[in-house]
């Protein structure tokens, strides 16, 4: 039941975030990288460990570095469409420098 709840918000969530997306772009992206899903996966694992202190530290500090390898995918992607590039290039640029910095992000936090 836990597993449904948890893909009924993030369903609810992503199909808000594309609603406003035809009207009103920039807010959709504001949305699409709120903390809003951080929280949510703040409160599932704090749920499933329940509360454990290191494990919400560690959850904390990963979730803070790993605002890094984020930028980077949007800047990426904002950077290949002002080049009117086709979206597949886009999102495999993208998704491309974003391993590399998570690879990266992973091995700093080791």
């Amino acid at each position: 039941m836990q597993i449904l709840i948890k893909i009924i918000i993030s369903l609810i969530v992503i199909v808000a975030a594309t609603s406003i997306g035809k009207r009103q772009p920039s807010a959709a992206g504001l949305i699409g990288v709120m903390p809003l899903t951080g929280a949510l996966v703040l409160v599932w694992v704090y749920l499933e460990n329940k509360g454990d202190p290191q494990t919400m530290q560690d959850f904390a500090k990963g979730a803070l570095w790993g605002i890094l390898p984020s930028i980077l995918f949007f800047l990426v992607a904002f950077v290949c469409f002002k080049k009117h590039l086709p979206l597949p290039i886009v999102l495999i640029a993208s998704f491309g420098v974003w391993l590399g910095a998570a690879i990266v992000h992973q091995w700093i936090l080791k």
